[in-house]
């Protein structure tokens, strides 16, 4: 497999990396309750990059003191002692020849465990649909949100931008990822159910997208161009898994020409099977979709591709980076067990039960 396009090194804005395989962020719930980085993460991330994976992405991480934060026992980049924790993981995952992101996250509505304030915030007062996530500690429908002021917007756009500059000047990350996806807030403004608002931050998809688009604007003025910044969407969500935009390949056309050009260092986008049609009447994927109007950006693929096949498949649609999840869970040496052509472990579900934390079982033995 040496000479396969997954072990060939390529760029994300300025930082080389050895080879095109990244753990994807997962959420895994073992910080401190007061959102500090533990021993058990440290250990959990270093091998990662000792298993050969060029790049790993962090679990989203909550950006200020008011409501972002999302899980309970989920770490933060708010304080000095947080920043220092994750500078021990980021030199963990350096000293095996690795690089690491921050992935920013702000909850939103899907706030299930705010150590901070009570309630949730979003983009209007809409419930979520779905329930809670047991395995994050969770139980019952979601709260109805209250809807942001535009004053608190723009606090929250500078809470992004904020934690950014720490993450890449406290914490010694190589480059920061924006959550835009998955149901989270950015993503909740992005959404057409639950974004009913008519001034700047709503109306129709461009619209809607204006919150992630000024986020980037503000992270990159603040750390600079030097710094890598993407950032990750998605239709599905983790509590609306089958979502799809409403007006197919228009709105993929109109969303990823906007992103082209909002000054990212790369797109990251998450399906459920990477490789599958993004909308009912098109056989192109998300992936496809945005090689087809943003030619010249740099695209990470994530969505059920431990399978190397799927992998070069998704490649040669247009991905540039092929970001694991569950494969990585089964395999932290994922890059080094295919590069000598060894057996991949099958995922094992129970690793995120009945709570998402990282088991011991995970960790290097002694």
């Amino acid at each position: 497999m040496k000479a396969s396009p997954l072990f060939s090194s390529y760029p994300i804005g300025t930082l080389s990396l050895r080879n095109r395989l990244v753990v994807a962020p997962m959420t895994r719930v073992t910080a401190s309750v007061d959102g500090v980085a533990s021993e058990r993460m440290k250990a959990y991330y270093e091998d990662f990059a000792r298993g050969g994976f060029a790049l790993v992405i962090t679990e989203g991480i909550y950006i200020d003191t008011a409501w972002s934060q999302t899980y309970a026992y989920q770490a933060g980049l708010t304080s000095a002692r947080q920043s220092a924790a994750w500078r021990e993981i980021v030199e963990a995952v350096h000293g095996q020849g690795g690089h690491i992101f921050a992935q920013i996250q702000h909850a939103g509505a899907l706030s299930q465990g705010n150590n901070f304030e009570e309630g949730t915030v979003g983009p209007s007062a809409i419930r979520p649909v779905g329930k809670q996530m047991s395995f994050y500690r969770g139980e019952g429908e979601y709260p109805v949100p209250r809807e942001l002021a535009e004053a608190e917007i723009l606090g929250i756009i500078a809470s992004f931008a904020d934690a950014a500059a720490r993450a890449v000047e406290e914490a010694g990350f190589d480059g920061v990822e924006i959550h835009g996806a998955n149901g989270y807030l950015l993503d909740q403004f992005f959404t057409d159910y639950t974004n009913l608002r008519t001034d700047r931050w709503g109306g129709d998809i461009a619209g809607r997208l204006t919150l992630s688009l000024e986020t980037i604007k503000a992270v990159r003025a603040r750390i600079g161009q030097s710094v890598p910044v993407g950032i990750r969407i998605s239709q599905g969500k983790v509590n609306d898994f089958f979502h799809k935009w409403a007006n197919g390949e228009e709105d993929a056309r109109t969303v990823f020409t906007l992103l082209a050009n909002a000054g990212l260092d790369y797109l990251h986008l998450t399906e459920y099977e990477a490789w599958q049609p993004a909308f009912a009447d098109s056989p192109l994927s998300l992936v496809a979709l945005a090689r087809k109007y943003a030619p010249e950006l740099t695209i990470m693929a994530n969505g059920s591709l431990q399978d190397t096949e799927k992998a070069l498949e998704v490649m040669n649609c247009g991905a540039n980076f092929i970001a694991l999840g569950r494969g990585a869970l089964a395999n932290h040496d994922w890059p080094l067990r295919v590069e000598r052509g060894q057996a991949l472990q099958p995922f094992d579900n129970a690793i995120l039960g009945p709570i998402a934390n990282i088991k011991e079982c995970e960790l290097p033995q002694p």
